[in-house]
């Protein structure tokens, strides 16, 4: 049976509105994004999924890889009744964006990455990190494992090193509520790989953008990113780290609003 996973809808705008789907990272959910509601619901109707094996799609289950996830997060379009969207998605949800993007363009009217991953390739922090959390949860439970993600994690360290401004606490609290589902499976993920010929067929507008102190592994694939993506723009967020719109909302919604402003009126 096809994965559809657990969605809200805000639907302040009217039906006239473009839609605006996001989607959150690993060990998140679509909560990630309440300061965006505010500033963007107004403009757009909103589609907030939680991944599998997140939130309230912690019973879909496994394997969880970008295109299980991707699989999940299509079924809520459907389900939403989401014909073309604006997708605006962060780390796993970035790796989304371009598995659907690259399968179904058809579907998509712009594409926000933050801290953007590529599917299907290596990336030695991420790798660390989930086997850590794979070998704590096992031999010392889901709290210390959510505890020594959040601790060691590369991602989090601007927000750990300015709790207060970056919302450090809020953001430990949501991590809380994660189930743990995908370091539990050892299912083996459908094989996903994205070539330079896949990335310069999504042909819609991107903008990229990360960190001034993201994960020095994550700048290589949005730097790929830029120069394969035919119409792709880049811009970097001051003083923040993996989560820009998690830290520096008000930075981030401004200049996302401006984008998606300039692609609905047809000048991006």
């Amino acid at each position: 049976m096809p994965r559809t996973c657990a969605h809200a809808i805000v639907d302040t705008a009217g039906r006239a509105a473009p839609w605006l789907t996001l989607v959150h990272g690993a060990t998140q959910n679509r909560t990630l994004f309440d300061a965006q509601i505010a500033h963007f619901a107004p403009r757009y109707r909103l589609l907030l999924i939680d991944l599998a094996g997140h939130g309230e799609s912690a019973h879909v289950p496994g394997p969880f890889g970008p295109a299980e996830y991707s699989e999940g997060a299509l079924g809520a379009l459907d389900a939403a009744g989401v014909g073309r969207t604006h997708w605006w998605g962060t780390h796993t949800g970035s790796a989304v964006a371009l598995v659907l993007a690259s399968r179904t363009p058809q579907r998509f009217a712009s594409l926000v990455l933050e801290g953007p991953v590529i599917p299907g390739r290596a990336v030695a922090s991420i790798a660390a990190c989930y086997g850590r959390a794979r070998d704590t949860m096992r031999a010392r439970g889901l709290d210390a494992a959510r505890e020594e993600w959040f601790a060691r994690s590369p991602w989090f360290e601007q927000m750990r090193r300015e709790p207060g401004r970056c919302r450090a606490a809020e953001q430990r609290a949501l991590l809380d509520a994660f189930q743990g589902a995908p370091w539990r499976d050892d299912g083996e993920p459908e094989p996903v790989s994205l070539d330079a010929a896949a990335l310069a067929a999504i042909d819609v507008p991107v903008l990229l953008y990360n960190g001034e102190h993201d994960v020095p592994d994550f700048l290589p694939m949005a730097d790929e990113l830029e120069a394969a993506l035919p119409r792709a723009r880049r811009e970097t967020i001051p003083a923040t780290g993996g989560f820009p719109l998690w830290e520096d909302p008000a930075t981030v919604n401004a200049r996302v609003a401006a984008f998606l402003a300039a692609v609905d009126a047809g000048s991006a």
